[in-house]
């Protein structure tokens, strides 16, 4: 199935796209995105390799959908949504929001876009300025993007903390003075100031507790309700992006290894990385499995000198020599609507 299948495929059900789309139109599309970064010799600071953090992901994103981006960490899932929003220059590849190229925009063209597309980050508490007053820290999009008085953006955000659950009469409070959980939802609140259309959501959850991370996911589905936004949800959680992904992108080393409709990607999983990601997952009654499922041994290979041929062939269980010599393409082998990377997939029973 193509991409633009599988963006048709998740769109029932989803809530209604911004005003000018249609739900499960495409929104943005990533294109052989590549993203390497220099290794400089301590003496002379001379180019002596590259890191391929990013090594040729494509995948595109809907109206009003949410795909989840999964991996282990270090395979290139920040870098990705760093990339997308130019704070990473790309190497090579395209970055097309409406089918403009962010990739090869200007500084002053960026500008624009920005508002269209932003991000939430990992870390609350690094991602705001400690010196600044909630205030100023969910207004100062307003205040770059040159939108309203200073009246106009008070109310803003006023109306914006009342959006993700915060009292409006918090705007005069520090940093310092909210909850991990909170200081998220004040990340959230001022990606959302200039009302856009996609949120790039990087590891949104993982530093807060786990009661924390409902409220938080809970919050996330109702705004993507009410103002019918897209997401690009990065997690290495599984069990979180399969409660609020629509569609589902498997990555390693660098590269999507397999992707496709949530519950096609979940309960029957064609690349060994994905089903060892899965067997991972801690399930209420282990002995409802249907079978024991093989892990991936060792850990990941160093960025530096990924394998040659299929980049997970060192940890996986079923390499033969065809393995080092081809680099598996990504298609679909089984008809199942979803591609996977592997010379030699399975479809596997469902997952319990």
């Amino acid at each position: 199935m193509t991409a633009e299948g599988e963006v048709a495929t998740a769109a029932a059900g989803r809530a209604e796209a911004p005003p000018g789309t249609t739900a499960g139109e495409e929104i943005l599309r990533v294109e052989d995105l590549v993203v390497h970064f220099p290794i400089r010799s301590a003496l002379l600071q001379r180019v002596v390799g590259r890191v391929p953090a990013v090594d040729g992901v494509s995948f595109s994103l809907g109206a009003g959908e949410t795909l989840g981006l999964v991996g282990e960490s270090g395979c290139g899932k920040s870098t990705t949504a760093l990339a997308i929003m130019r704070v990473h220059e790309p190497t090579a590849g395209r970055i097309l929001f409406k089918g403009r190229d962010l990739a090869s925009c200007s500084k002053r063209e960026l500008h624009d876009v920005r508002r269209n597309v932003q991000i939430v980050f990992q870390d609350p508490q690094g991602s705001v300025n400690p010196r600044m007053t909630v205030d100023d820290i969910v207004g100062e999009p307003l205040l770059i993007h040159g939108t309203g008085d200073r009246a106009h953006r008070r109310r803003r955000v006023a109306e914006l903390l009342d959006l993700v659950g915060l009292q409006p009469e918090h705007a005069n409070r520090y940093p310092h003075q909210f909850s991990g959980g909170q200081l998220q939802r004040i990340g959230v609140a001022r990606a959302l100031a200039l009302d856009p259309e996609v949120l790039v959501l990087d590891e949104p959850v993982s530093a807060l507790d786990v009661s924390i991370q409902a409220q938080v996911i809970t919050l996330l589905q109702r705004l993507q309700e009410e103002l019918g936004l897209a997401y690009l949800f990065i997690s290495h959680d599984l069990s979180v992006v399969r409660h609020i992904s629509d569609r589902v992108a498997v990555m390693y080393l660098g590269r999507i290894i397999e992707t496709g409709p949530r519950d096609a990607v979940y309960r029957m999983p064609t690349h060994p990385y994905t089903q060892s990601l899965l067997a991972a997952v801690p399930v209420p009654d282990p002995s409802a499995r249907h079978e024991t499922r093989a892990l991936a041994t060792g850990d990941a290979p160093v960025p530096t000198a990924p394998p040659s041929g299929c980049r997970f062939r060192t940890r996986c269980w079923k390499a033969q020599d065809r393995c080092a010599d081809e680099v598996p393409e990504l298609i679909d082998r089984f008809g199942h609507g979803h591609p996977s990377a592997c010379h030699f997939a399975d479809a596997s029973p469902d997952l319990p």
